[in-house]
């Protein structure tokens, strides 16, 4: 039970995207900046620097569990003035690819937002936490004049939020990370207990393993369930072939030729022509074939040649016709 609600967990770390805009508002009421929460007074992605320091601050509030970068204020809190237009036209890929380029990592989980702040116009970048830290694989470096550089990050190196900064991460930071991944799986345990007590009186919790669906069927391909009180009881069994396709070739001509009532008589040829004619090999609902013997067929298959004869009489005959033409 437990591997399989370990299989069944989607781990959110950190800020969710419910209480994210509950960060917002904190943000855009606050004056000086913390963990969760950063302030630029503006952003100009032409200048190397501003990608190399953006890139830092976002890995490093996902990797502390999340927060929101504001870009348009001062230190304070209040608005700079800045024109968050060329921010807001901005695609999501392009930062998406500047962090890939630095981290090797496809971190997507971030949003780049319109907010207002004293009639004014600011954008809110929404970073989501992430359950296993990103490091950087290329240094962040980028000129200051002309023969000086500055590195806002070096390869190797894992960051994340102290306090109003991003800085290298420490033995801490690490425990912390744990602790949320950890917080987060006892989450959805007891998410998941609390389900089953919750579950109507004389009623049974089914768990179908990941990717399963079952569904009420007369297909004779589906595979059968069986719901027990018996412990030992398996809780799938695969379907008997035998059972679900009893008739070799002969049985199935002699079954189709009771069924027809003398109005037609087929042959082993016509199965032939079945498989040529209408692909019948390839539906598994019609025929199977087992490792060391000759198919087998189903029912099923019987029934739709019966019903191809009644709605329309000349249906063996037509079906020969077109396997001779196929041939020739």
């Amino acid at each position: 039970m437990v591997a399989h609600l370990l299989g069944q967990v989607s781990l959110v770390v950190g800020h969710t995207r419910e209480n994210m805009d509950d960060l917002i508002a904190r943000a855009l009421s606050a004056q000086r900046e913390s963990k969760y929460i950063d302030f630029k007074g503006g952003m100009d992605f032409k200048e190397p620097h501003s990608w190399c320091e953006t890139i830092k601050d976002i890995v490093a509030m996902a990797n502390s569990g999340g927060g929101v970068i504001l870009v348009g204020v001062d230190n304070k809190g209040g608005p700079t003035g800045f024109d968050p237009s060329a921010i807001l036209g901005l695609d999501s890929a392009v930062v998406t690819d500047k962090i890939l380029k630095y981290t090797g990592v496809q971190f997507d989980d971030f949003e780049i937002t319109e907010e207002r702040k004293s009639n004014a116009s600011i954008v809110a970048i929404r970073v989501q936490g992430v359950g296993i830290p990103i490091v950087f694989t290329s240094p962040g470096t980028y000129k200051v004049g002309d023969k000086k550089q500055k590195t806002a990050f070096s390869a190797g190196t894992v960051y994340f939020r102290h306090g109003a900064k991003s800085e290298p991460g420490t033995t801490d930071d690490i425990r912390k990370v744990v602790e949320r991944q950890l917080d987060a799986i006892r989450k959805s345990w007891v998410k998941g207990v609390r389900k089953v007590f919750q579950a109507p009186l004389g009623h049974q919790i089914v768990s179908p393993a990941p990717g399963v669906e079952v569904v009420e069927t007369k297909s004779p391909t589906a595979t059968p369930i069986r719901l027990t009180d018996d412990p030992t009881a398996p809780a799938y069994r695969k379907v008997d072939p035998d059972a679900t396709h009893p008739y070799r070739q002969t049985e199935l001509v002699n079954v189709v030729n009771k069924r027809l009532k003398g109005k037609a008589r087929i042959n082993s040829y016509d199965i032939q022509v079945m498989k040529r004619v209408y692909d019948i090999s390839q539906k598994n609902e019609f025929v199977h074939f087992p490792r060391f013997s000759s198919p087998q067929y189903s029912d099923a298959f019987v029934n739709w040649m019966v019903d191809k004869f009644e709605s329309d009489p000349e249906f063996f005959t037509k079906s020969r016709d077109e396997a001779y033409r196929r041939k020739h």
